[in-house]
C-alpha cells in the first residue's frame, strides 16, 4: 500500500518537530512515520492515514478484523516553548480512540468521523522527545453508532493529525474541537447582507489582557470590501464568548452552484501592541434557503431542483485512508457531472472536501452515523448528542452545507428482525422517536437557517410512528425497480405521500440499481447488475422526479461504488450502485446524467466504452444509446450515415448493423461530434474459423466480460439446430423481480456473473461444433448452501437452508469426465469449480454435455470452447 512504508521492529521512529518561537498559533501536521501494531509485538511503520482493513475486508474469508491497532510516535519540543499552549488534534480515527502522553491517559474519544483535540500542555517533557500512543478500537460497540450498515467499518486514524501550538491568548479549541468561531447571516437579500461572528475566546494567562479582534472582509478578487475592530479584554484563566455583527454589505454577489461568489472574512487576533496571537480565515458565501411542500427547494428565493449523489469516502486500494488529492478529484467529477447537491453519507467527510463544495458550488446535505438501529442505552444517547455536537459545531461555518441531519433507515433492522417480541418492537419504536427528537432539537438550536433532515426506508413505520415529521425534509431510500415493485411505481408512491402528508417536503435520497461494467445485454432486467438496466432505471427516475414540483430532489445512491464487506454481488464485498466504479473511472450512466445537467457546454458521449467482446449471430444488430444535451445529431457507422437522432431526457437510442471486426461509430450534432470504435465477431456459423474460442454463460440473458480469462461469455438460450443451447433445465434463482441466480461470493473466482448465473435439471445441453480438437472447461458452483443474510437485498425470497444431495455423472458426449460428482461434499461452500478436458469431435456428433443424475438436480454454471 502507498501508505504503508517497511516493516521494522523498532519500537519509535524519531521525527523531531521543532517549532519556531514566534507569538502567534501555528500547527504541525505529524503524519509520517508512525508505529503501528495489532499485537503490541511486531511493529511497522506507516504514515497517517492508515487502516488495518485496506485488505482482509475484501478476501474470501468473512469477516474482517474488528479490534485493537496500537500507534505510537515520538515528537520533539523545546523548552524554548513553554508558554506556549498545545494540542494534539485528531481529524478522524475510527472508531474509538485512547490517547497517551508520556505514559498517561490524557483522553478518550468515541465516534469514528468527527475531530477532535485534547490540551496536552501539562503532560510535555520539554527538550525531550515525547512520546505519544494512540489505542484505537473499531470492535462493534453497542453505545457507539454506527451499529449496523451497509458498508465497511475501516478501523485506523485515517485523517491527519495535528499538533498545535498557541499563545496563551487564542481562538478556543474547546468547544467540540470547533474553529472556535461560528458566522451567522441575520439578514441577507440582493440588496444587502449581515454577517453576524460569534467568537470565543481563550485567555490561559494568570491575569487579563488587553486584545483586540479585527474582522477584514475580501472579495472574491482580494478587494478589502470592509473591517472591523473589536477591542476586548479577556479574563484570566477563562474561555469567553463575543457576539460581534460587521459593517452591512451593500449589493451582495449571492452564492449558488450557478456563482459559487465566495468571500473571504479573516480574523485577527492581537495583543495590546498589535502582534498577532491567532488568526483565522472563513469562507463567505451569502445564500439563504428555504422549502416548500408543494414547490420543492428555493435558493435565493428562487425554485431549484436538487440533482445530485451521495458519496462514501472509501476508494479501491486504500479502504478509508484516502490521500486528500483522491478525494477531492471525487468532488470535481461531480461538479463536472453537473451536480448541484452531494449527500456525505453516512458520517461527515474530510472538512476539505466542504470547502471545496463550497469553492465550486455544491449544495451540501452532511449528517452523523445514526444508521439502523438504536440502542435505547444513556451512553448510546449521550454518544449521538456528541457526535451531532461534534458535527455541527466543526461543520457550521460552510456556506454550501444547507442541510444537517441525523439517522439514516433507523427501523431497518427492526422491521427484518422476527426475534423481537411485540413490546420489544413497542420500546424500539419510542426509544428512536425520543432520539430523534432530541437531535432535531439540537440541530435547529444550533444550527439556524439550516434544514434538519433524516432518510428511512419504504416502510410504513416512519409515517405511524411520526419520525418522518420531526425534520424539516424528509428523504425517502426508494429502489423501486429493484429491491421493491417496478420502476414505474417511484411515481405512484410519492404521489400517494404527498397526497396523504400535503405539509411534508420530500426528497428522493437514495436510489439506483448495482451495475457491473462487465455485463451488458439486450434484454435488461430487475437486478442482473447490467449497466443497460443502470441506464433504464436512472432515466425513468430522473423524468419522474422532475415531472413533480413538490419533489426537492434527488440524490442518486451512490456516486462511486463502496466497500461493503458482506456483500456478495457481481463483485463480492463491493456495492456496486456507483455511477463511477471504485477507482473512480467513469460507467456509462456517469455521461448521461452529465447530459441532463450539464447544459454549460455541447456534451455527447457514445455509450459503448465496456462493449467488450460483443459476439452476433449472422444479420443481427445492436442497440446501443448515446448520451447528449443537444437536441439532434447524425449517426454515421463506418462512414456511412444511419440516421437522425433526436435526443429526448438526454438520451437516443440506435440500432446498428456492426460488421465484423473493428467498427467506427460517429456521432455529429450542430455543435460537437464524437467518435468510438466498437470490435465486434459476427458469426454465421459455429466454426472456430475467424474465432478460437466460444464461451456461454449458462443460464443468464446477458453477456460477460471476463477479464480473468480475457473472453466474453455469450448469453444463454434454448437450444437451436447448427447453434448451441440447453435442451432442459430452469436458471436457478431467476424470477420475474430477481436475476441475478447466487446473491453470494464466489470463493477462489473473481468472475462471479459467470459462476452466479446456473441451470438447475439440466440434463442435456448441446453445441454445435465442427469436428476437431478442442479443449473445454465446466463451470459449477453449488447453490444451496446457505450464506450469510443481507437484508439489504429486501427481498422475500429465503434461500433454502436445507441441504439437499446433489450427486451427478459428467459426460462429453460419451466420454465420462466426472463421476458422482458432488460439490458440497467435495468443495467448500460456494467454490468455483472448473472441470478442464480435451475432447475429440468427429462425424459431425457436435458437443453434447450430458450431466447424468445419480441423486437431486444437477446444476452447471458456464462452458468455454478452445480449438486446439
Amino acid at each position: 500500500m502507498p501508505h504503508i512504508a517497511t516493516k521494522t521492529t523498532s519500537l519509535y521512529v524519531l521525527l523531531c518537530v521543532v517549532f519556531l518561537l514566534k507569538g502567534f498559533s501555528q500547527s504541525k501536521t505529524i503524519n509520517s512515520g508512525w508505529q503501528f501494531s495489532e499485537d503490541k509485538t511486531t511493529w511497522q511503520t506507516v504514515n497517517i492515514p492508515h487502516t488495518w482493513n485496506q485488505d482482509d475486508a475484501f478476501d474470501d474469508e468473512p469477516g474482517y478484523r474488528r479490534g485493537l491497532g496500537y500507534y505510537q510516535k515520538q515528537v520533539y519540543i523545546s523548552s524554548e516553548a513553554k508558554e506556549k499552549v498545545f494540542y494534539l488534534k485528531f481529524n478522524a480515527v475510527n472508531q474509538e480512540a485512547t490517547i497517551f502522553i508520556n505514559g498517561q491517559e490524557i483522553g478518550n474519544h468515541k465516534g469514528g468521523y468527527t475531530a477532535f483535540n485534547f490540551n496536552i500542555s501539562e503532560f510535555i517533557n520539554y527538550d525531550a522527545y515525547n512520546v505519544i500512543e494512540v489505542t484505537v478500537d473499531n470492535s462493534h460497540n453497542e453505545d457507539i453508532p454506527p451499529l449496523d450498515a451497509d458498508f465497511t467499518f475501516y478501523g485506523g486514524i485515517y485523517r491527519d493529525v495535528e499538533l498545535i501550538t498557541l499563545p496563551k491568548q487564542h481562538f478556543s479549541f474547546d468547544d467540540f474541537a470547533s474553529d472556535g468561531f461560528y458566522i451567522n447571516y441575520p439578514s441577507v437579500s440582493e440588496e444587502q447582507a449581515q454577517i453576524e461572528v460569534t467568537a470565543i475566546l481563550n485567555n490561559t494567562a494568570s491575569k487579563k489582557e488587553k486584545t483586540e479582534l479585527k474582522f477584514t472582509l475580501f472579495d472574491a478578487e482580494g478587494r478589502i470590501i470592509n473591517s472591523h475592530v473589536e477591542m476586548l479584554k479577556l479574563q484570566a484563566e477563562r474561555s469567553e464568548e463575543f457576539k460581534i455583527n460587521l459593517p452591512e454589505v451593500k449589493d451582495p454577489k449571492l452564492w449558488s452552484p450557478k456563482n459559487p461568489y465566495l468571500y473571504q472574512l479573516k480574523l485577527v487576533l492581537q495583543d495590546k501592541n498589535g502582534e498577532i496571537l491567532d488568526s483565522k480565515t472563513t469562507n463567505i458565501g451569502f445564500r439563504w434557503v428555504s422549502v416548500d411542500a408543494d414547490n420543492g427547494f428555493y435558493l435565493n428565493g428562487k425554485p431549484i431542483k436538487l440533482i445530485g449523489v451521495n458519496r462514501h469516502q472509501d476508494y479501491e486500494g486504500y479502504g478509508n485512508a484516502v490521500p486528500m488529492a483522491l478525494q477531492k478529484k471525487d468532488i470535481e467529477l461531480i461538479k463536472d457531472m453537473g451536480s448541484n447537491v452531494i449527500r456525505f453519507a453516512h458520517y461527515p467527510h474530510a472538512r476539505e472536501l466542504y470547502d471545496l463544495c463550497d469553492q465550486l458550488g455544491i449544495l451540501v446535505w452532511t449528517e452523523i452515523p445514526i444508521v439502523n438501529k438504536v440502542t435505547n442505552t444513556e451512553a448510546f444517547f449521550e454518544t449521538s448528542i456528541s457526535m451531532q455536537k461534534e458535527h455541527l459545531k466543526q461543520y457550521y461555518n460552510f456556506p454550501s452545507v444547507v442541510m444537517f441531519g441525523y439517522m439514516n433507515e433507523i427501523f431497518i433492522r427492526l422491521v427484518f428482525n422476527n426475534k423481537l417480541t411485540e413490546q420489544e418492537s413497542q420500546d424500539l419504536k419510542k426509544s428512536s422517536v425520543k432520539l430523534a427528537t432530541q437531535l432535531e432539537a439540537l440541530t435547529r438550536e444550533l444550527a439556524p437557517n439550516h434544514m434538519t433532515v433524516m432518510a428511512g426506508h419504504l416502510n410504513a413505520i416512519y409515517n405511524e410512528t411520526g419520525i418522518a415529521d420531526l425534520p424539516m425534509i424528509f428523504g425517502w431510500n426508494l429502489y423501486f425497480g429493484w429491491y421493491d415493485k417496478d420502476i414505474p411505481d417511484l411515481g405512484i408512491f410519492l404521489d400517494e405521500q404527498h397526497k396523504r402528508y400535503p405539509n411534508r417536503s420530500m426528497l428522493l435520497s437514495e436510489y439506483g440499481p448495482g451495475a457491473d461494467v462487465r455485463i451488458f445485454t439486450r434484454t435488461p432486467k430487475k437486478f442482473d447488475f447490467s449497466t443497460d438496466y443502470q441506464a433504464k432505471l436512472h432515466q425513468s427516475y430522473y423524468k419522474q422526479i422532475t415531472e413533480r414540483p413538490y419533489m426537492t430532489g434527488m440524490t442518486a445512491w451512490n456516486y462511486a461504488d463502496f466497500g461493503s464487506e458482506f456483500r456478495g454481488d457481481a463483485i463480492p464485498h463491493v456495492n456496486q450502485k456507483g455511477l463511477v466504479q471504485y477507482n473512480r473511472t467513469p460507467k456509462d450512466i456517469y455521461y448521461w446524467y452529465k447530459s441532463v445537467l450539464d447544459t454549460d457546454e455541447p456534451f455527447v458521449h457514445i455509450a459503448t466504452d465496456f462493449l467488450k467482446g460483443l459476439t452476433l449471430y449472422k444479420d443481427e444488430s445492436y442497440a446501443i444509446q448515446v448520451f447528449s444535451n443537444q437536441d439532434k445529431g447524425i449517426v454515421y457507422l463506418n462512414g456511412k450515415k444511419q440516421e437522425d437522432i433526436q435526443f429526448r431526457n438526454g438520451v437516443a437510442t440506435i440500432q446498428m448493423p456492426f460488421d465484423n471486426g473493428i467498427n467506427q461509430i460517429k456521432v455529429v450534432s450542430e455543435h460537437i461530434s464524437e467518435e468510438k470504435t466498437v470490435e465486434v465477431l459476427k458469426i454465421d456459423t459455429l466454426d472456430f474459423k475467424t474465432f478460437n474460442h466460444f464461451g456461454i454463460n449458462i443460464g443468464a440473458h446477458f453477456y460477460f466480460n471476463d477479464e480473468e480469462r480475457d473472453v466474453t461469455f455469450v448469453p444463454d438460450q434454448a437450444y437451436e439446430n447448427g447453434w448451441f443451447g440447453f435442451l432442459d433445465g430452469t436458471p436457478y434463482g431467476m424470477t420475474k423481480d430477481k436475476n441475478q441466480g447466487l446473491p453470494h461470493d464466489i470463493k477462489n473466482a473473481t468472475s462471479e456473473p459467470l459462476f452466479q448465473t446456473l441451470l438447475e435439471g439440466c440434463s442435456s445441453y448441446k453445441v454445435d461444433i465442427p469436428d476437431g480438437n478442442y479443449k473445454v472447461d465446466l463451470f459449477f458452483v453449488e447453490p444451496q448452501i446457505k450464506s450469510i443474510e443481507n437484508i439489504y437485498n429486501l427481498s422475500n425470497r429465503k434461500e433454502d437452508s436445507t441441504q439437499k444431495q446433489r450427486v451427478f455423472d459428467v459426460f462429453l458426449n460419451t466420454n465420462l469426465i466426472e463421476k458422482q460428482f458432488n460439490l458440497a461434499l467435495e468443495y467448500p461452500q460456494k467454490y468455483g469449480v472448473t472441470l478442464t478436458t480435451e475432447v475429440q469431435i468427429n462425424n459431425d456428433e457436435g458437443l453434447t454435455i450430458s450431466l447424468k443424475s445419480i441423486e437431486g438436480q444437477p446444476v452447471i454454471s458456464g462452458i468455454l470452447i478452445e480449438k486446439i
